[in-house]
């Protein structure tokens, strides 16, 4: 008896529901995670055992490369504006709207005050390549890099201080910076630091 063939029926499978899923973990990754912020320079940060989360908001973090030069970088835009326009006030010197514009959308910021506005001015690609070459001042005469420090830290009494120095930066550059700290009464800061893993204990 010859077999009956059964006709074959293409396979249909809706697949509206898994783009709906898709579609909404997207969103998701994206409204809930936070972009990394562009350094002016590359640090390679010495290894540590303790782990405390430093948090994401209120915190003035001070870069120091292995050259020992210092950066700043302030997370919130109205915090950089007002210190900008405050240490400017300072220092005799007036930003115009155009220039506050563009240090207001700076992640991070390490001119000497007097080179301020003329670095403002400079196109962004510009601004990123000489940015490396400059620092802010840490001596014992303009005392900008205390200045910068205090004028943040009044505008914002919440601000949390974090030092990110590279591995290789000499020590004595470190401990310039945590002089200056102390003399405008800045005693308590965070250190960060790469997590290093302990041999696991016989």
């Amino acid at each position: 008896m010859p077999k009956v063939k059964v006709k074959r029926k293409s396979t249909f499978i809706d697949m509206t529901a898994m783009s709906d899923v898709t579609v909404l973990l997207l969103t998701f990754f994206m409204l809930t995670s936070t972009f990394v912020q562009k350094e002016p320079v590359q640090v390679s940060t010495p290894g540590s055992v303790m782990e405390i989360k430093i948090p994401e908001q209120n915190v003035l973090q001070i870069l120091i490369d292995k050259d020992g030069k210092i950066f700043m970088s302030l997370d919130k835009q109205e915090d950089r504006v007002a210190t900008l326009q405050q240490v400017g006030e300072k220092y005799g010197i007036t930003f115009t709207p155009e220039e506050i514009n563009t240090f207001r959308l700076s992640n991070s910021f390490g001119v000497p005050i007097k080179n301020m506005k003329e670095f403002l001015n400079l196109k962004p690609e510009q601004q990123d390549r000489i940015l490396k070459d400059y620092g802010i001042p840490n001596d014992t005469i303009n005392k900008e890099f205390q200045t910068w420090v205090s004028t943040a830290t009044e505008l914002n009494k919440d601000l949390i201080i974090a030092i990110k120095a590279d591995a290789n930066t000499p020590y004595k550059n470190i401990k310039g910076v945590m002089n200056s700290l102390a003399d405008i009464r800045k005693l308590r800061y965070n250190l960060i630091t790469s997590l290093k893993n302990l041999p696991p204990e016989i």
